[in-house]
């Protein structure tokens, strides 16, 4: 039976013309390369790895990874319970953890017979044996009901650019099947909060590019403050934005939270704004101090100037800059350059200014 099948083959070919032939070997090739392609995406997104502190669920792959050196999350620690139109956030029966610090986000699909349950387990249990404290457990909210959707974190979107599958995965899986949990763990000096979210797919999808089987959106902050991360400013810079603008902002200068010390890492900027004044003797400065919205304006008042005088007394004293050159002042956050609703937004209003007298 067999011999003849082939048999027919042959003579199937044989009686095709060339450019049929042709197409068909095309078509074998470019479903060759289909199949290879599907071949390599059953393997980790390129640059993709593990956070070191939690493992994955056997079998499954990254299909979508980001990493932030800093970010800002809140961390569910209830049920969902309303949107609000007017802040355009959702709210929660119980306050959020404000997280920040590195942030990792990955998305592990493991397709086949994997259900979301199985997946969401898996994970509690591993949680617990790494020592982390659960915060909130969806599985044991009865509370929760249809609201589980809502407790997807819109981190659940990650850059599509750095995806092999859709973010649409998680907010169209079923809400039954739609598991979430928040933990958080210290250890040896580092505070590590996860908020985990599992989901199933019952069916390989085109639109969605999601394989039929079960889906974890894992989002890892270990907690950490800003770095300061601008730029010195030199001398020249400084003379050349105050003759264009009437003023130069220096982010060099800094002051830990609520004091008004000039920190040691300053010392690059207050030797370029001595430069400067070296430089120009017949330049007089008013240095002003500028804050965040964090705090009552009138003591950030106080702190923005006290910040301006301690520039000027270290210009004095290191410097031996005159004092009747330097004027202080402190204006708290009353001339913000950006949004004070990030902490991105916050880090730029806190400056120094130098203003010509």
């Amino acid at each position: 039976m067999k011999t003849r099948f082939l048999n027919l083959l042959r003579q199937l070919r044989a009686s095709l013309p060339t450019s049929l032939l042709t197409l068909i070997a095309a078509v074998s090739i470019s479903v060759g390369s289909a199949y290879a392609q599907k071949a390599l995406s059953t393997s980790d997104l390129a640059d993709a790895k593990d956070h070191p502190a939690i493992k994955r669920y056997a079998g499954s792959i990254i299909v979508g990874y980001e990493n932030k050196r800093f970010d800002r999350v809140d961390i569910p620690t209830s049920t969902f319970s309303k949107y609000n139109l007017t802040t355009k956030r959702r709210e929660f029966k119980q306050p959020s953890i404000p997280a920040e610090g590195e942030r990792t986000q990955i998305w592990y699909e493991s397709s086949g017979d994997t259900s979301s349950i199985e997946m969401f387990r898996n994970y509690t249990t591993e949680l617990a044996a790494q020592g982390f404290t659960i915060l909130y457990n969806s599985a044991a909210d009865k509370a929760s009901g249809r609201w589980n959707g809502y407790l997807i974190p819109f981190s659940a979107t990650i850059n599509p650019i750095r995806t092999s599958r859709s973010g649409f995965i998680f907010y169209a899986a079923k809400s039954p099947d739609l598991y979430t949990l928040s933990a958080k763990r210290e250890r040896e000096g580092l505070t590590t909060f996860v908020h985990l979210v599992v989901v199933q797919w019952n069916k390989s999808d085109v639109i969605y590019k999601a394989q039929r089987g079960a889906y974890a959106a894992l989002d890892v902050v270990d907690v950490a403050a800003m770095k300061q991360n601008m730029v010195s400013v030199s001398a020249t810079e400084m003379s050349s934005s105050m003759t264009a603008t009437g003023r130069v902002a220096l982010y060099g200068i800094l002051f830990d939270t609520g004091k008004a010390e000039v920190k040691p890492e300053s010392k690059a900027a207050l030797d370029e704004i001595a430069k400067l004044l070296k430089a120009e003797p017949a330049l007089k400065l008013r240095v002003v101090g500028h804050t965040d919205n964090q705090g009552a304006l009138d003591s950030n008042i106080a702190l923005s100037k006290r910040r301006a005088e301690a520039v000027n007394a270290a210009l004095v004293a290191q410097h031996s800059i005159s004092a009747a050159r330097l004027a202080a002042y402190g204006v708290a956050d009353l001339a913000p350059v950006a949004s004070n609703t990030s902490e991105e937004g916050r880090a730029k209003n806190r400056r120094v200014e130098l203003v010509p007298q």
